[in-house]
C-alpha cells in the first residue's frame, strides 16, 4: 500500500477578501508541479465565501464538477436553466460540463458565510451533453458507515449522483475510537481521504482537520478514529 500525506498547511491559499480559498492542487495563482492532481482528481478547493458575494458567470468544459456545501447556502444558476437553485449542507451538486456550459455560484445569504468543497474530476468521456443534478443525503446514514454521494454513470449497482468517471465519492462520520474498513471498487483506483474534522489514523499515519491522505496500490485499508471525525473519501482511477 502506498500512502502520501498532504498536510493542510501545504495547500495553496488565496485571500481575495470576499473569498478565502485553500487549494489542494495547482489552481489559479497557486502552482506546484508536484501538486497537479491525484489520479483523475484535478481540483479540491476548500472555499469560504462572504455573504452576498460569489463567482459570476464563467465557463467550464469537459470536467465533472461536484460541490459539497459544509455550512451556509449556495445559490447556483447555469446556461441549462435560467432559474436560481439553492444547495445547502447535506446536499450535493454535480455538473457534467461536457461540450461547454456557463454558470454562476453565489453565497445565497446576505448574512452568513458559505463554506464548501468544490471538486473537479477528469471525465472518462469528452464532449458529452452537459447535465446537472443535486440530491439530499441524511447525515444519520453516514454514522460509522459509508454513505455514497457520487458514483459512475456506468455502474448501476452504486447509489448516489452520477458522473462520467469510474469514481466514488463518499462520506463517513466516525465516533471516537471506532474503526472502519474501506474496500476499493477497482485495483486501478486510489482514494484521496480528506479529513473534514477530527483525527484519524491509517496504517500508523495520523492526520487531522483538513489534512488529506492519498492511498493507492491496495484493495482495502482500515481507518481508526482517534477522536470524533468526519471524512470525505474520493476514489478515482490513478491516471497520469
Amino acid at each position: 500500500m502506498k500512502l502520501e500525506k498532504f498536510s493542510a498547511d501545504t495547500r495553496g491559499f488565496a485571500n481575495h477578501g470576499w473569498l478565502q480559498a485553500s487549494h489542494s492542487f495547482s489552481f489559479a495563482n497557486f502552482y506546484n508541479p508536484e501538486r497537479m492532481n491525484f489520479g483523475a482528481l484535478r481540483v479540491l478547493n476548500d472555499d469560504i465565501i462572504a455573504p452576498g458575494t460569489g463567482f459570476g458567470k464563467h465557463p467550464h468544459q469537459n470536467m465533472e464538477i461536484i460541490t459539497i456545501p459544509l455550512s451556509g447556502k449556495l445559490k447556483h444558476k447555469d446556461s441549462m436553466s435560467n432559474e436560481w437553485l439553492f444547495v445547502e449542507p447535506n446536499e450535493v451538486q454535480v455538473m457534467s460540463a461536457g461540450t461547454g456550459i456557463y454558470h454562476s455560484e453565489m453565497n445565497g445569504s446576505t448574512d452568513d458565510y458559505l463554506s464548501l468543497f468544490q471538486i473537479w474530476i477528469i471525465p472518462d468521456k469528452m464532449g458529452v451533453t452537459p447535465r446537472y443534478n443535486q440530491a439530499t443525503f441524511n447525515p444519520e446514514d453516514r454514522k460509522n458507515k459509508l454513505q455514497v454521494l457520487v458514483s459512475s454513470l456506468d455502474d448501476a449497482s452504486e447509489s448516489g449522483l452520477k458522473i462520467h468517471q469510474n469514481a466514488k465519492l463518499s462520506r463517513v462520520d466516525l465516533d471516537e475510537d471506532s474503526s472502519f474498513r474501506y474496500d476499493l471498487k477497482s485495483d486501478k483506483n486510489g482514494v484521496y481521504v480528506m479529513n473534514i474534522s477530527g483525527e484519524v489514523t491509517v496504517d500508523d499515519t495520523s492526520f487531522g482537520q483538513r489534512d488529506a491522505l492519498g492511498i493507492s496500490n491496495t484493495s482495502n485499508f482500515n481507518i481508526k478514529s482517534n477522536s470524533k471525525s468526519e471524512l470525505l473519501l474520493i476514489e478515482i482511477p490513478m491516471i497520469n
